[in-house]
């Protein structure tokens, strides 16, 4: 049922814009990703239908193509050559479209544990672009399972995707994660006091396991800096190995399945990324719920030169360390 997309070289050329006298990323990018050199590994995964079983909006799937064309654009410098990373492809489940259901993302699930395994079972550092923050879930389960030890993680979020396990959806793969044993300890980043229930905040503010700041404390009351805020997340995993979690829901005005005209900005999301991959013992990096068109019409093809940027700077941070 899943498809996955590979790519050869032909495939690279038609995307990649060569100019005399530069180099892009895509040029010297590895396409067999198991060569012992790479230390990256590009996963597309085309879906949105965790976000729609989450009640969410449509159109996550339309995030890695974008993130891919701008990405492989990138300049080729001695700060990111594009020898330091490989692609494995992209998954799609267009056959789940018909007739979606927690049972549908559970497929999804039982797809992306495997192809993280694989990957992480060969030393490498997955990059997992697209779909919904359901996919947290599979990443996380096939890490700690390559590792044989649970993980940890830092999610930067508006919401704390710690929902109840009433079926799988995007907005509560952290919970699976978690009362399974793959996740040990989990951090969030800028919580909107707007959109994580009473319920939740007061669970999330008794378990030792987790550690969370405001948004509105950061930003809005200033009792913190955002930076202090990261580096209380970094502090607090620093135990094990750590995911990188990047919903671009909580970025203003990106598109995504639950956009916000008031979080933090992209510069802000840049820091955070470099804040953490200078600073964290990463495992692996997840942006996710960006769309460059959403079921509603809206478009915006900026969302994957962002996303790209985003890459660019968890790979730099962890490279320059």
């Amino acid at each position: 049922m899943p498809k996955l997309k590979t790519y050869q070289q032909d495939d690279l050329s038609q995307i990649v814009k060569t100019r005399m006298g530069e180099t892009k990323l895509g040029e010297k990018i590895i396409l067999n990703w198991r060569e012992e050199k790479v230390k990256f590994v590009l996963l597309g995964i085309a879906e949105d239908i965790g976000v729609r079983v989450n009640r969410g909006i449509g159109g996550t799937h339309t995030a890695w193509e974008s993130f891919l064309s701008a990405f492989l654009n990138i300049q080729s410098t001695n700060q990111l050559t594009g020898a330091e990373i490989g692609i494995y492809g992209s998954l799609s489940f267009d056959e789940l479209n018909e007739n979606i259901s927690s049972a549908s993302v559970e497929i999804i699930d039982n797809e992306v544990f495997k192809t993280i395994t694989k990957i992480a079972d060969l030393g490498k550092k997955p990059i997992v672009i697209g779909g919904g923050h359901n996919n947290a879930y599979p990443i996380m389960k096939g890490m700690s399972q390559s590792k044989k030890r649970a993980i940890n993680a830092i999610n930067l979020d508006a919401h704390s995707d710690f929902r109840a396990k009433e079926g799988r959806h995007s907005g509560n793969g952290f919970r699976y994660a978690y009362e399974e044993g793959f996740l040990q300890k989990y951090a969030i980043v800028g919580l909107h006091e707007n959109y994580n229930s009473q319920n939740i905040l007061e669970e999330i503010s008794k378990n030792p396991a987790i550690q969370f700041s405001f948004w509105e404390d950061i930003f809005l009351r200033e009792n913190l800096t955002f930076k202090e805020a990261i580096q209380q997340a970094i502090t607090f995993t620093e135990n094990a190995q750590t995911g990188i979690e990047l919903d671009l829901d909580c970025i203003e005005n990106i598109l995504s399945s639950a956009m916000t005209p008031s979080g933090i900005s992209t510069t802000h999301a840049r820091q955070f990324l470099h804040q953490v991959s200078q600073n964290s013992n990463v495992c692996y990096l997840h942006i996710c719920e960006g769309a460059t068109h959403l079921s509603t019409g809206q478009q915006d093809f900026r969302t994957g030169k962002l996303i790209s940027y985003l890459v660019s700077d968890f790979m730099k941070g962890i490279l320059q360390k």
